[in-house]
């Protein structure tokens, strides 16, 4: 629908309510306008996440948002959006989807303190293997992915690009990643399971 089927909708809407208030709507007057409302509802739920991820990303905060979407609490307002964002990950109702952005979330703080916890195992690790030399371009790709990783000051950047590198490696190097990769993946269920138990 563009601006002038939306504002053309809405007239025809408003028409057909003032029509059968008074008494006077016709059958058909008021299946177009149910039609059209129903289009034109679909359209605004469209646009309901959008705004928001707009608002967000111009620094708008939840406590911000919350009255705006009719709701009492920051995390009323996040929870309403992560129901009506599409989902990246097959979640079929809205509910599921906050479930799984909150155990994502979980895991990701797990595995971030782990990270912190173990950044002297992490960066040596890292060390090693983007010293590593001879290797094919897409084994280079991760190593310099891990180089960049190394500057930064949070041992929990390090993580994605050591698990991206696991396929290139062998031997020692390898399984130790590969230990890494497991950990890191069983702190995320772990988390998960964690958080949904207190719910």
């Amino acid at each position: 629908m563009d601006d002038t089927t939306t504002t053309g909708a809405l007239g025809r809407i408003r028409d057909a309510v003032t029509a059968a208030r008074a008494g006077a709507a016709d059958r058909e007057q008021l299946v177009t306008a149910l039609n059209g409302l129903r289009l034109l509802r679909d359209e605004l739920a469209g646009w309901e996440p959008e705004l928001i991820t707009a608002a967000r990303a111009a620094g708008a905060s939840w406590v911000t948002l919350a009255p705006a979407l009719g709701v009492a609490s920051r995390q009323a307002a996040e929870r309403r959006y992560l129901r009506l964002q599409p989902s990246s990950t097959g979640e079929k109702t809205g509910e599921a989807r906050v479930d799984a952005e909150r155990d994502r979330r979980a895991g990701d703080r797990a595995v971030a303190d782990w990270a912190r916890r173990n950044a002297a195992v992490l960066r040596q690790l890292a060390g090693r293997v983007s010293a590593l030399d001879g290797l094919d371009p897409a084994a280079q790709v991760s190593a310099d992915h891990l180089v960049a990783a190394l500057g930064d000051d949070d041992p929990a950047s390090l993580l994605s690009p050591l698990v991206a590198a696991r396929p290139h490696l062998t031997g020692d190097l390898g399984t130790r990643v590969g230990e890494i990769s497991a950990e890191a993946a069983r702190l995320r269920r772990d988390a998960a399971g964690s958080r949904r138990s207190r719910d």
